[in-house]
């Protein structure tokens, strides 16, 4: 076969297998649109307004025992405070204080440190205790929503051995819904819902704790 016919030979091919697609393409477009306008066509003569969320959280206006309930069930430990002498005492009566602690809470520093948020993240590996503050709370998952602004660095909450966080009982909601009306458009590079301890069950169906991050996690409920 010439040259001149190999080539013709592929024009007609190329050609053809564009056709083909083209076709593929409207008709697809076609039946999409088809689809479309049905859907259209049958709306509903009326339209209903989105049912009222808040009435989720009126069938249980005890968000604190609920939190502790649901807190206790995961592994984690509620305690109720009402000032931070309370919880220095709490946690030198709980904890080894020769063992590093950190935290980003004044109020603290007679126990934990405070310089290390500027640190290499690998040096926080023997942090034996971490106490952060939490924006809020939500009792339905026992969660607890935290932002840069109060980690000192992303890896703390999730390197040390156990972790403490201290959330304001008044800032304890019911739902997940009251909770990302709260965040709504705030901005902050990172933020998450943590709650409880880490653990996981994959492994032959037996649950570790700690096997992610933190071993145990104690939440004090302040005033």
């Amino acid at each position: 076969m010439s040259a001149k016919c190999r080539k013709f030979r592929k024009n007609l091919l190329e050609n053809g297998t564009r056709k083909i697609q083209e076709k593929q393409k409207q008709k697809t477009m076609s039946s999409k649109a088809d689809i479309l306008k049905k859907i259209k066509q049958n709306q509903p003569a009326f339209s209903a307004d989105l049912p009222d969320l808040n009435l989720l959280s009126s069938e249980n206006p005890d968000v604190l025992a609920t939190y502790k309930t649901v807190l206790k069930n995961i592994g984690g430990d509620p305690v109720e405070v009402t000032s931070y002498a309370e919880i220095l005492d709490y946690i030198k009566k709980n904890y080894a204080l020769e063992k590093r602690i950190i935290t980003t809470i004044p109020e603290l520093s007679e126990i934990a440190s405070l310089d290390w948020t500027s640190d290499d993240p690998h040096s926080l590996a023997d942090v034996e205790l971490n106490i952060i503050k939490a924006h809020f709370g939500v009792a339905e998952n026992s969660a607890l929503w935290v932002t840069d602004d109060v980690l000192g660095q992303r890896v703390s909450p999730f390197i040390a051995q156990y972790l403490a966080i201290i959330v304001h009982k008044k800032d304890i909601l019911a739902t997940m819904h009251q909770a990302y009306e709260r965040i709504g458009n705030q901005e902050y590079g990172f933020g998450t819902f943590i709650a409880g301890p880490s653990k996981t069950a994959d492994i032959e169906q037996s649950l570790v704790l700690g096997a992610h991050g933190a071993r145990g996690l104690i939440v004090f409920m302040l005033d």
